[in-house]
């Protein structure tokens, strides 16, 4: 990166520590400091929820994702809409009438204490390990393309978070959420725009649209029901529907962004308008991808798009059947930017069957392309076998710091950085949180002195920092941990789900015969998982 780069990126970083601290002034009392004394503003927790929601894999896998396989993520979001009409109607008022601090405590007042605790624990083991991979993600892929140890990525993620959220608590993480989305929604939206004017002469967003559909990168909506298919309407609006009702109901880190609201009417507005705007917000970022993908057909991409891996495999035993496999691949380029041309002055005469040809020619080289890039790849595999031959998380960072002009460059990292604080400040505020109401003072020591929680809480926020950030610089040490930490939400959230819902729909049911019921079908998932061939990612 360049100066300008640098310098707005550490503005950026700074900027965002400074006004944490501003924003926590006056924050003394347990319920200040924990739930910003319900005084937030609907605007203030949609846009907290939205930054807690979107974590910095979001800003760097998503693009990269619509590149590799088109728009059709987008679907995975098609449920949440109704999640947040439905936890409008139920969750919100009685977690506000009730007056909890946190999601498991209204379980207490519905059931019993030991419902509350064991639901306590599986949240607080599910996101302990979670919070770790929030920083652990954008830290390897930041060290990446920066060259830099992952411990100084992990160490500035991690150490910027403590300082505002161990000082100001959830009052410091709203507002700095809302400072980040503002921040990122800026940065992305100049990138977008950016990439369309990088086209060439002659090519706009209409001919970048038709190029990317012809290849098969718009495919965001699919109403065929296939059980095999991973995203498609259907899918999205009914595994969507109860992901977010697990997510926005029973994770105390969405939880609490809406507890913050000063009424029940400003917390339903925040969740409603998250149900609004995250579809067309992961539109667009997977918009975003499909132009990069566009760009791309009128320049020779790299081969392969991880820096890291690329210089081993040139610098190594397969250097030279690498440079060949480069060499094909960048003549089979140049014939799919022949065809794509082709297939533009096809559509511009709108005979259709010109346009089929030209579009089969085009599919056909690209095919060819990419059959090349995959040779490319097994080299790759084969001069490192523990190399990383995914490198879709890299694709819009490495087109940023190849194409991007100076200072924007800063900024779009500058928004990577956001990304990952406010996913992790929200995290680690809920886990102090729970630690402390759910656990300390309701097991541990009870009936102290506000004071005494409120010293306890930052050290417990400040504990969970120092874990997170310890977690992922040796995360790359835990080999399949990691891989089975990307599963707990799976494992863990139908059981949290059904607790929540038993409670508020089923009131016949006390809390001893949920309590071994939830014992019982979690062992159910578990023996699933180690025992059977079921997916679980």
């Amino acid at each position: 990166m360049r100066t300008l780069d640098w310098a707005v990126l550490g503005i950026t970083l700074l900027s965002i520590v400074l006004y944490g601290l501003y924003k926590s002034k006056g924050t003394s009392s347990l319920k200040g400091y924990l739930l910003a004394d319900r005084k937030m503003r609907w605007f203030t927790v949609a846009l907290a929820i939205m930054a807690t929601q979107a974590s910095a894999v979001t800003f760097t896998s998503t693009p990269g994702q619509a590149y590799t396989d088109g728009m059709r993520f987008v679907q995975f979001y098609f449920g949440l809409p109704i999640a947040m009409v439905i936890l409008s109607i139920t969750a919100v008022p009685i977690f506000h009438k009730l007056g909890v601090y946190t999601a498991y405590e209204y379980l207490e007042h519905r059931f019993d204490a030991k419902t509350r605790t064991l639901t306590s624990f599986i949240f607080l083991v599910q996101r302990g390990l979670g919070v770790g991979i929030s920083i652990y993600a954008p830290s390897l892929v930041l060290a990446v393309m920066f060259g830099w140890d992952i411990r100084i990525t992990s160490s500035i993620i991690g150490g910027l978070v403590i300082i505002y959220t161990t000082t100001g608590g959830v009052k410091a993480v709203n507002w700095t959420d809302v400072q980040q989305m503002l921040i990122i929604l800026f940065g992305m939206t100049a990138a977008f725009v950016v990439t369309i004017l990088l086209l060439p002469n002659g090519v706009g967003l209409v001919d970048a649209l038709r190029v990317a559909g012809g290849l098969g990168k718009l495919n965001a909506v699919d109403f065929s029901f296939d059980f095999e298919n991973r995203y498609n309407f259907w899918s999205g609006l009914i595994g969507g529907l109860f992901v977010a009702l697990a997510y926005f109901g029973t994770d105390q880190s969405q939880v609490q962004r809406y507890l913050t609201g000063a009424s029940i009417t400003q917390s339903r507005l925040g969740l409603l308008f998250n149900g609004l705007a995250k579809v067309p917000m992961q539109f667009f970022i997977l918009l975003l991808g499909a132009m990069v993908f566009a760009f791309y057909q009128f320049e020779r991409p790299p081969l392969f798009f991880n820096p890291v891996e690329l210089e081993k495999v040139k610098t190594g035993a397969y250097s030279e059947q690498f440079k060949a496999v480069e060499q094909q691949y960048a003549a089979a380029t140049e014939r799919k930017q022949a065809a794509v041309k082709d297939y533009l002055i096809a559509k511009d005469t709108g005979d259709e069957g010109q346009v089929e040809s030209a579009k089969n020619r085009l599919n056909a080289a690209s095919q060819e392309a990419e059959t090349i890039r995959s040779q490319g790849i097994e080299i790759i595999k084969a001069n490192d076998p523990g190399a990383d031959s995914n490198d879709t998380n890299y694709i819009f960072l490495s087109f940023v710091m190849r194409y991007l002009p100076a200072g924007l460059v800063g900024l779009v990292f500058a928004c990577i950085f956001a990304a990952s604080m406010s996913s992790t400040s929200g995290e680690l505020s809920a886990l102090a949180t729970c630690s402390v109401v759910d656990v300390y003072r309701r097991h541990v020591r009870r009936g102290k002195e506000e004071k005494h929680y409120v010293g306890v809480s930052r050290g417990a926020m400040a504990l969970w920092g120092v874990y997170a950030v310890f977690f992922a610089q040796y995360a790359s040490r835990l080999g399949s941990l990691v891989e089975a930490v990307n599963i707990l939400g799976s494992l863990f959230y139908g059981t949290m789900l059904a607790i929540f819902l038993i409670a508020f729909y089923v009131k016949w049911i006390g809390g001893t015969a949920t309590f071994w019921s939830a014992i019982v079908g979690e062992a159910v998932v578990l023996c699933c998982f180690f025992f059977t061939g079921i997916p679980w990612l």
